[in-house]
């Protein structure tokens, strides 16, 4: 038996003693978030530029295994992929830098007469008020800033060099990222590894499996079928005459290929606009002829690039294209899908499944068995 006499409790001091528990964590939360952020929004271009190159290295990586399973460095492998790639990259500007600099420039110039055009189309057939030169302000495409932009563009050798040399310190930081994150991606598994337990270690293991997987296999679909696409459209553009065919070859390549759901249409919209009010033909012939290259990519070239495509939803793509295009901009709109796959496929990995009532079952039979 406790013969101690009881304390009595003073509540008002527990109350306040809580009180000031509760404000100074919560003014120490809302310190950390700030600081955070701000330490998030003042490096928000090198974040980026981390995610750019761990999607490189993560491309990279089936060609830099398949050299070191032969018996070549990881290191090796790695500098034997990124020359080749740079390389690669040398050899086309040498072939077509020229004329794309000045097709890039007729382009940009062209661009406000073909918003004009578009405009005066819309109002005749849809019987609207549209003026022009406001729709101009407001896109801040007016002429003389073009014009001057243009001349910048292509004013020469020197402007060109001075360009390269004022982005030569990003292009080196990427490049010695993605050194990094392939050549010591093992390594870099294994430290990161032996920071856990033995069961986030196997959570570690296929989640980075899962991640390289299915991001490398968007990277290098995308890529192929984007090199592709351009390549046909370029050739063809070529072909008929279209103005600047070089620039708006590759457009429609990237865009078609990057852009989930509507890249297809706005990939070969864009070239049809800057030419269907100067030659309505011309925009037949592109729309005939995309529509043949469609269906050849979707039942030759698609198919042999499924084993290594992702199975993600358009909407969740779509989604987040647009989710990250607002947080990051265009640089967030191409690495959102990979990293929306990636985490579907976790989902799908470590989500919890459960068996399906009767009307479920009925439901989706149903849903199947519906006509086309």
């Amino acid at each position: 038996m406790n013969n101690l006499p009881d304390r009595p409790v003073n509540a008002s001091s527990l109350d306040k003693a809580g009180i000031k528990w509760v404000l100074r964590t919560l003014i120490i939360f809302v310190a950390m978030a700030t600081i955070g952020f701000w330490i998030f929004s003042q490096n928000l271009s090198f974040i980026l530029l981390l995610a750019i190159s761990l999607l490189i290295a993560i491309a990279m990586e089936p060609a830099v295994s398949a050299l070191a399973n032969r018996g070549w460095p990881r290191g090796g492998a790695t500098g034997l992929v990124m020359f080749g790639i740079y390389l690669t990259l040398i050899g086309f500007l040498t072939l077509f830098g020229g004329i794309l600099f000045s097709q890039v420039t007729s382009l940009i110039s062209n661009l406000p007469g073909t918003v004009e055009n578009l405009t005066e189309w819309v109002n005749q057939t849809l019987n609207q008020e549209l003026d022009p030169n406001t729709l101009i302000n407001q896109l801040n495409i007016q002429p003389a800033q073009l014009a001057g932009a243009a001349g910048n563009f292509a004013g020469g050798i020197v402007v060109v060099i001075s360009g390269i040399i004022g982005a030569l310190f990003q292009v080196l930081t990427l490049t010695l990222f993605v050194f990094y994150f392939s050549a010591d991606a093992p390594r870099l598994r294994r430290q990161i590894g032996s920071m856990m337990n033995s069961s986030a270690q196997q959570v570690l293991d296929t989640t980075w499996d899962i991640t390289v997987k299915k991001t490398g296999g968007y990277v290098i679909s995308k890529v192929i079928m984007a090199v592709a696409a351009g390549t046909a459209h370029a050739i063809f553009f070529s072909i008929i005459g279209v103005p600047s065919w070089l620039p708006l070859a590759i457009i429609t390549g990237i865009t078609s290929q990057f852009i989930p759901t509507i890249g297809t249409y706005l990939g070969i919209l864009i070239p049809v606009l800057f030419v269907v009010f100067t030659d309505p033909n011309l925009a037949l012939y592109i729309i005939i002829f995309a529509a043949l290259y469609q269906q050849l990519e979707n039942y030759l070239i698609s198919p042999r690039l499924s084993k290594i495509t992702m199975d993600i939803h358009p909407a969740i793509a779509f989604g987040s294209v647009i989710v990250f295009a607002n947080l990051f901009g265009v640089v967030g709109a191409f690495v959102s899908v990979p990293i929306a796959a990636a985490m579907v496929a976790l989902f799908d990995t470590y989500g919890k499944r459960y068996e399906l009532i009767a009307e479920l079952k009925d439901n989706n039979l149903l849903a199947n068995n519906q006509p086309d």
